[in-house]
Formats: C-alpha cells, sequence, structure tokens
C-alpha cells in the first residue's frame, strides 16, 4: 500500500483505472483521498465514490462492462481482466447451445436494462451457475437490477484489487 500511496495521480490511475471496467473516474478520485492504509480501505473508498456517483454515472459504469461472450470476446478486444474472467468459464468459448442461451439473456438484459447482465464469474464454478444467476435476476426492476449489478462489480472490483495488491 506504501508504493501505491507514493503514486503521482497520474500513476496512481494507470495503475487503478481498470479495476472498474472502462471507468478510470472511480481511480482518479480515489487518488485525492489517499492514503489508504489497506487494501480494504481503498475499495471502500472506491465503493462510496460509486455509491455516491449518482444513477446516471452508475449506469454509465454498468454499460462499460462487457456482455458475457458478447462482440468484445468474439473480437478479441475484452480487456485484460475480462479475458481473463470470462476465460475461467470458458465463456469465451461456449458451445452452440450455450451460445445461444447467452446471447438472449444478453439481448434481454440490454433491452429490459440498457446494461449488460453482470455477474462476478469468480464467484460460481460452472457457466451453468452463471445461467442461474442470470435468470434469477431477468425479472427485475430497474433500481433491483441497478442495485444487483453494482454489488457483482464490487465483487469484481474486489477480486481485482487482490489480483493487483498482494495483502
Amino acid at each position: 500500500m506504501a508504493q501505491l500511496n507514493a503514486l503521482s495521480d497520474d500513476e496512481f490511475v494507470e495503475v487503478l483505472g481498470g479495476v472498474y471496467e472502462h471507468s478510470p473516474w472511480v481511480a482518479q478520485q480515489a487518488s485525492g483521498r489517499r492514503p489508504f492504509e489497506t487494501r480494504a480501505a481503498l475499495e471502500l473508498c472506491m465503493r462510496e465514490i460509486v455509491d455516491a456517483s449518482g444513477r446516471e454515472r452508475m449506469l454509465e459504469l454498468l454499460r462499460a462492462h462487457p456482455q458475457f461472450a458478447g462482440k468484445e470476446a468474439q473480437a478479441g478486444t475484452l480487456t485484460v481482466e475480462s479475458t481473463a474472467e470470462q476465460g475461467r468459464l470458458s465463456l469465451n468459448r461456449l458451445p452452440a447451445d450455450q451460445l445461444q442461451r447467452m446471447r438472449a439473456l444478453n439481448d434481454h438484459y440490454m433491452k429490459r436494462f440498457g446494461f449488460p447482465g453482470i455477474v462476478a464469474v469468480r464467484l460460481h464454478r460452472t457457466v451453468e451457475s452463471v445461467f442461474a444467476e442470470l435468470d434469477r435476476r431477468r425479472d427485475n426492476d430497474i433500481d433491483a437490477e441497478i442495485t444487483e449489478a453494482i454489488g457483482q462489480v464490487c465483487h469484481i472490483v474486489h477480486f481485482r484489487l487482490d489480483d493487483l495488491i498482494a495483502g
């Protein structure tokens, strides 16, 4: 944490800007709130920034996430972090029947909520578990799904911070 706290603002954002997918604004705001004693304190600060950002900014954050087995995955343009996370359960290489099912869920989420279905893949051991999570939430109202999706993003951030910061 001492090394992270000692970085310039630009370096801090360079290191942590991808923790929230395509949303470096979270790291930019957190940079000005240093020093952080622990990784948990940094994570909490970032969560507070998101929570205080307002509904439209939260929606932007959610829209920045890629769809599972979506265009970015097919084109090979996912972030390094998302590639690893989706690849963990081979979501980037689904068989035809599962790919069709995932695309239907992607379409549903985009039409119903205006953002992708977001699941912290590292909390799941199987593709079927990811499907079950998306199915469980598919009929949420928009407010409930924003809350669920932000919670999933926070799990993703937790794992990404663990990857970046030892201890």
